[in-house]
Order: C-alpha cells, then sequence, then structure tokens
C-alpha cells in the first residue's frame, strides 16, 4: 500500500492558501484544503481530501459498487481550537460499468469534505490551530491501488477568512444531492415510487438510483423507468441484502430529455408505512467529487450539467452511458443473451474442470465409482449417475450461495475461499483420512443392521456425498471458462447466480453421466471381481496423498503447531475407526451385545477427542500468521504499489497470483513458470515476476482479482513494457509463457 507523509514544516500557510503539503503518487495528487485561512469557534470550518486524478482512474462513492473500497478521511484539530471529524459529504458519483459490474465512481479533480466544529482548546504562545489528518483511498484504472497519507495544515486563529481554495467546496456544495422534495416509498418487490404527478414523460427521459449501502440492489441490472398518474417508478433487482421492510436510502438521479439532471438524495419509505409529506432526510455524511479532466473525443456521454461529468476524463472502465429513454435504460445490455453466455461458459468450464489437476484429490472416489457402475444393474447405474450428478450440482449451487451471501454482507471473498481457513482445511483432511480408511476395511461408514436393510439407499446417500465431496474439494481452482462464469454469476442477480453455478455442476457430472446413460460406452465398464477389492484397498492411498497435501497447507496458513493438532486429531480418528470396525465385525458375527454398545461408545469417544482440537486450531489459526512460503530466484512479492512502479518505469511484469491450496497453480508452476528455460527468458526480457500469496485472506489480493473480473486463483496476468496487458490461461505451457513474454517487433 501506498503511504506518505506530508506536512507543511515549521510555519503555517498564508493566509489565502489554505493546504498542506501534496502526497504524490504515479496515479494521483492528494492535498488536505479548508474552505477558510483561519480557524474560528464562530463557524464550522470545511476541510477535504482533495483528489487529483491522473487520466483514466478513479476512486469510489461511499458505496463502490460491485467493486472497489470508499475513501476514508479523519481529521483532528489541536491547539487554540479543538475537534474532530470524519463523516465525509459525498458527491453525486459517476456510474462506471466494466463487462457485467458496475461501479459509482469520481474521475478528475475530486473534493472529499468533512465539516469541523471547533471548540477553544490549549492555545500556544502564537494561537495557532493545527489540523492532523488520515486518509485513505483507492484509485483503479485495469488495476486497483490503494493509498493513503498522513496531512498536517496550520491554520491562524481569528475572524472566518475564505482560502483561496474556498470556490472548490462552493462547487462541492452545488453538485451535492439535495433532499427529495416528493415522497419517495418502494415496495416489497423493490419498485420505487416517486409520487409526483409532475414527473412524466415530458420532464424526465431517463432516471437512474444508486443505494447509499451495497448488497442491496444487482447495481449493474436494468432499471425499468415507468410512468403513471402519480409519478414515476423504477423498478430495481434485489439481491438477498434487499429488506423488505426497512428504508432504501441512495440517490436518485433524474435526466431531463435535454441531457440536464437533478441529484436527490432520498429515503424510501416501505410500502406497507405511510411515507412522510416530503423525504428530506439528505445522505447523511455523502460527500461529492469535482473531476475536471477532458474527455476523450469519442467517449458518447449525455449532455450533462454537473462539472464534473462534463469534464470527467472517461477512464477504463469506460463511464455509464445510458442513453435516455422512457422506459428501461438501455444500460443493462442483453441480459438475456449475457445470462446464455455465462450459462454456455459454466457447462464448459465444469467440463474442463474434470481434466484439471484440482480434482485429482477425488480421483480415487471417481474411479471407485466407475468400478462400482461396472457391477451394478443399468437400472441402479443410472440412479448411480443422477444421484452423483444431484450431488455435484447441489453442492456448486450452495458454495455459490454462500460466497455471494458472504460479499452482500460486505465480506471480500472469492472462489475458494473455504480453503483460506484453516479449521476448514483441517476438517477436510480429517474427512479424508475418515475415507481412506474406509477403502481399507478399517470400518464401514454404517453399522451391519442399517447398512443390509438399506444398502441400496446407502449406496445412493454414498454417491449423493460424492459428488458434494467432489465440489468441495475441486473448488480451490478454477478451470478455463470457469473464471469468467463464476465472475459473471457472482456480479448478477441472485437467480440468475446460482443458475450459472448450476450449470458448472451439470458441467463436472456430465462425463459420469454421460457413462451411466450410454449403453455403448457401458459395456466397456469392467466386469466384477476379486480385483475389486484390491482395487478399492489400493485408492486409499491416493486420498492418503490428499491429506500429506492439505497438511503442508495447513503449515503454510497456520504454522507448525496447526499440524501438530491436525495430526493428533488424525490418530484420535484412527482409534476410533478402529475400534468402531472392531465393533461392526463382532456385531456381524454375534448380533449385536453390550459389548458392541460399550466399543461404540469407545469409538465415539474418539471422535470427540478429534472434534476437541477445534477451537485450538481455531486459537492457533488466528493467532499464527502461517508460513511463508519461499519465493523463487528472481521472484518477489505481489504488491500493488510495486506493479504500479515496474510498469511506470516501463518494465514488463509478470503477475502470479497463487495459493497452496491451488493444486493447478502448484502443477503451472512446476511445468511452466519455474522451469530453466522460463527463469533464463525472464531474464533475459528483464520481465519481473510478481507473486501474490492467496493461500491466507488477502483484501489486497481479492481487491487485484476483482478488478480483472475474476474470483479465484489461478490467475496469471503478462503486463508488457508497451502496449495492453495479457491474461494467460489458467492451464500453462512452457512455450505459452515465452511466446506470451517475448516482446513483439
Amino acid at each position: 500500500m501506498g503511504v506518505a507523509l506530508a506536512c507543511t514544516g515549521s510555519l503555517p500557510h498564508a493566509a489565502q492558501a489554505a493546504q498542506s503539503a501534496p502526497v504524490v503518487s504515479a496515479h494521483s495528487t492528494a492535498t488536505l484544503i479548508t474552505d477558510a485561512s483561519t480557524a474560528s469557534a464562530t463557524a464550522p470550518l470545511h476541510v477535504a481530501l482533495r483528489l487529483q486524478l491522473k487520466p483514466g482512474w478513479h476512486t469510489y462513492w461511499l458505496n463502490p459498487g460491485d467493486a472497489g473500497d470508499p475513501a476514508s478521511l479523519s481529521v483532528t484539530a489541536s491547539g487554540a481550537l479543538q475537534g474532530t471529524a470524519q463523516t465525509i459529504t459525498w458527491p453525486t458519483p459517476q456510474r462506471i460499468r466494466d463487462a457485467s459490474l458496475m461501479s459509482y465512481a469520481y474521475t478528475g479533480d475530486v473534493v472529499l469534505p468533512v465539516t469541523l466544529h471547533l471548540q477553544p482548546g490549549t492555545p500556544d504562545a502564537h494561537g495557532w490551530t493545527t489540523l492532523n489528518a488520515q486518509a485513505s483511498w483507492l484509485v483503479c484504472e485495469q488495476s486497483c491501488i490503494p493509498e493513503d497519507g498522513t496531512f498536517t495544515l496550520t491554520l491562524p486563529t481569528g475572524a472566518p477568512l475564505a482560502s483561496a481554495q474556498a470556490s472548490l467546496f462552493v462547487q462541492a456544495a452545488q453538485h451535492t444531492p439535495v433532499p427529495s422534495p416528493y415522497p419517495v416509498t418502494v415496495s416489497p418487490d423493490s419498485v420505487l415510487h416517486v409520487l409526483a404527478p409532475g414527473l412524466n414523460r415530458q420532464s424526465v427521459g431517463n432516471a437512474w438510483f444508486m443505494p447509499q449501502e451495497r448488497g442491496q440492489i444487482a447495481e449493474a441490472a436494468p432499471q425499468a423507468l415507468t410512468f403513471d398518474a402519480n409519478g414515476l417508478s423504477l423498478r430495481l433487482e434485489p439481491t438477498t441484502g434487499f429488506a423488505r421492510n426497512k428504508p432504501l436510502a441512495g440517490i436518485l438521479v433524474l435526466q431531463a430529455p435535454d441531457g440536464t439532471e437533478r441529484a436527490l438524495s432520498i429515503q424510501a419509505t416501505p410500502q406497507a408505512d405511510t411515507p412522510a409529506p416530503a423525504q428530506t432526510a439528505a445522505l447523511s455524511g455523502v460527500p461529492r467529487a469535482i473531476p475536471t479532466a477532458a474527455p476523450p473525443a469519442n467517449a458518447p456521454q449525455p449532455a450533462p450539467t454537473r462539472p464534473e461529468e462534463q469534464n470527467a476524463t472517461s477512464p477504463s472502465p469506460a463511464p455509464d452511458t445510458t442513453a435516455p429513454t422512457g422506459s428501461a435504460p438501455a444500460e443493462g445490455g442483453d441480459t438475456t443473451g449475457d445470462l446464455l453466455r455465462f450459462i454456455v461458459l459454466g457447462l464448459l468450464g465444469g467440463l474442463v474442470l474434470n481434466l484439471m489437476p484440482c480434482v485429482f484429490p477425488i480421483l480415487a472416489m471417481k474411479a471407485l465409482a466407475v468400478a462400482r457402475m461396472g457391477q451394478s444393474e443399468r437400472k441402479h447405474q443410472k440412479q448411480s449417475a443422477i444421484a452423483y450428478a444431484a450431488g455435484v450440482i447441489a453442492g456448486f449451487t450452495v458454495l455459490g450461495a454462500l460466497v455471494m451471501a458472504l460479499r452482500v454482507g460486505g465480506n471480500a471473498t472469492g472462489w475458494g475461499f473455504q480453503f483460506q481457513s484453516t479449521v476448514f482445511v483441517g476438517m477436510i483432511t480429517w474427512l479424508l483420512f475418515a475415507m481412506a480408511l474406509n477403502l481399507l476395511d478399517v470400518f464401514a461408514f454404517l453399522p451391519p443392521a442399517l447398512g443390509n436393510a438399506s444398502s441400496r439407499k446407502h449406496g445412493l446417500a454414498h454417491d449423493v456425498l460424492t459428488g458434494l465431496l467432489a465440489v468441495v474439494v475441486a473448488s480451490p481452482c478454477t478451470a478455463p471458462f470457469m473464471g469468467v462464469a463464476i465472475a459473471g454469476a457472482l456480479a448478477g442477480p441472485p437467480l440468475t447466480g446460482l443458475v450459472v453455478f448450476a450449470a458448472l455442476g451439470v458441467g463436472l457430472a456430465a462425463p459420469y453421466v454421460l457413462l451411466a446413460f450410454s449403453p455403448a460406452l457401458a459395456s466397456h465398464l469392467p466386469r466384477p471381481g476379486a480385483w475389486m477389492d484390491y482395487l478399492r484397498q489400493f485408492l486409499a492411498f491416493p486420498l492418503l496423498g490428499t491429506c500429506v497435501w492439505l497438511l503442508w497447507v495447513a503449515t503454510v496458513e497456520g504454522g507448525a503447531t496447526t499440524v501438530l493438532l491436525l495430526c493428533s486429531g488424525m490418530v484420535c480418528l484412527a482409534f476410533a475407526a478402529w475400534v468402531y470396525g472392531i465393533a461392526q465385525k463382532r456385531q456381524r458375527h454375534m448380533g449385536h451385545s453390550r459389548s458392541c454398545t460399550a466399543l461404540y461408545g469407545v469409538a465415539l469417544l474418539g471422535l470427540l477427542g478429534a472434534m476437541a482440537l477445534l477451537p485450538a486450531l481455531q486459537q492457533q489459526a488466528a493467532q499464527q500468521p502461517g508460513t511463508v512460503q519461499a519465493l523463487p530466484s528472481g521472484t518477489e512479492a505481489f504488491s500493488q504499489k510495486r506493479l504500479d512502479a515496474l510498469h511506470a518505469a516501463g518494465k514488463p511484469v509478470f503477475v502470479d497470483m497463487t495459493a497452496a491450496w491451488c493444486i493447478s497453480c502448484l502443477v503451472n508452476e512446476r511445468v511452466a513458470l519455474n522451469t530453466d528455460a522460463t527463469k533464463a527468458a525472464m531474464a533475459r526480457y528483464g520481465v519481473t515476476v510478481l507473486r501474490g500469496d492467496w493461500t491466507r485472506r488477502d483484501p489486497a489480493i481479492t481487491a487485484f482479482l476483482h478488478a480483472h473480473g475474476r474470483d479465484g486463483v489461478p490467475f496469471y496476468l503478462f503486463v508488457p513494457a508497451q502496449g495492453d496487458a495479457v491474461v494467460l490461461p489458467q492451464i500453462l505451457t512452457q512455450g505459452l509463457v515465452l511466446r506470451t513474454i517475448t516482446p513483439k517487433p
């Protein structure tokens, strides 16, 4: 993160220049400014973070939309006068669309003010008042860079006197949303109703709503505009975070047919309640920015009246350019076409996932299922395949819904997030270890009586659980086509997202289902025999190998003590499985007895002993930062600041986003990235490799992935010294990497 210190020195600024020394980065210049060159207890002092952004870069509103983070500013006054302020008065933002994502942001010259109410303090010999401020902000173009700064500004105490920067505050006030003069309600099905008969097609050509809080509506979805005798309505697309019985606050922009705009701060009353005569509650702390850079000549935009839109530089991604209509804004694009495209990508991604290294941990289960299918009747083969597919589809859908729910709640999560939890890694390790013991005939999952009574139902349940486990274990990484599909699923409405995740499940399960339903393919299945028992036992060893890999992941995430706890749990599980197996054998040969009950109780104690280690595992994971993986020679740790500095210096950069729990990442490193030929080529062409380790949760890496439309690893990006950046596929070859980094003539 770019951290800078700006201070004014020992002498105060002249009365006409009320601004701090600047904090300068490659993409922005930040200063602390005030509207008065003196400090007074008789009038509020307006203080602002001024961000002068380079063309093409933007920063975010209070609700950044589908991606990004808002700026923050905390000001403390000391000396002759004292006080604190940190509530920004946000300006009306621009809408910036990137594919299926929508952001609310500012470009150009941005002013984010707070109001400081001063009280008498402890004056020094000269009667100065010193302002100390901490600020942080995120600037984005194709990539996002977190920046922050510390500012100091000293003012003399006296009657209010306008500063040279006062005009910036006047402009900011002019562009702050005004309280709505109209009553506004929101229906349970998320339709905004503005009760104003004077608002009709002749006065309003277009309208859109930007919620104050993220996660309430699908930001990028179309907002259908309709009129009736009582005013206008906007149909919003709700998300799981939409509260039907709570007010909905935000900014409603009304655009006249000539392109002029009015920004109204609203707090829509739930329709079941009686609205106030007029919604006058302004967006508390909703600030405004003042972009002033000139737009490209070819950037189509509606004719705006706000200075920031008249002079805003079109960033990449480009600002939304919705054309005025009388119904639905054009901003939504072809949503049906997008849904079909993401479904197709999901199907392809699921199919390719069957060939990815990340499915290696479940090959044993798949191989055993195929072998079992060969000794089943055709009817049972189909039932088994359908049960497995149901488990896979349910697993993808539930996991996708969980990711969407966490993101609606404000958590910056991505695909495979569960493997960033040491406790989850530990529980999966124990589960696979127990499955390996089962394959080695140490025990059976069900007691003999229950297993004999419902063997077929047990088999189908096993198929469903196999499908669920396949998704959980194989989800750490993404396959080709899968990354874009997941990004689209997480960006769209919940129902659309669930459909896309279900399509991923269909793709992953398709080969197994095809094998069961195709007589020609099924005829090639092996016939049952004694070899099945040996195969069953042999397939336990891939699961044990997976446990070893997961123990290494736990070492990276939580340190050596974590592995000690996990291995202790495995000993408890092995003891429980051994005793449980003895009890099953006694019951099978001698019937149920008190000794069997006692043995089952001892096995339960062993299982509880393992579970008792979970709190200690959680505590250890929280206290320990884990083990930092050693970087190969010539590779640096990723940071947005370092990437920006290298790119600004005209040096090529290869970004490698990886994780210890991503098997595809490890395979790519072995066969394509860490080879002698690749290292030599990187050195020959002066390419700096920046590796981001997402094994543990890292907000900076999450933001970088989201900025590039990805929600998981592996992710590879080559940024040449000149020209456009290149996104590489999830499966690498040495030849592909060499061709990508070789300078083009």
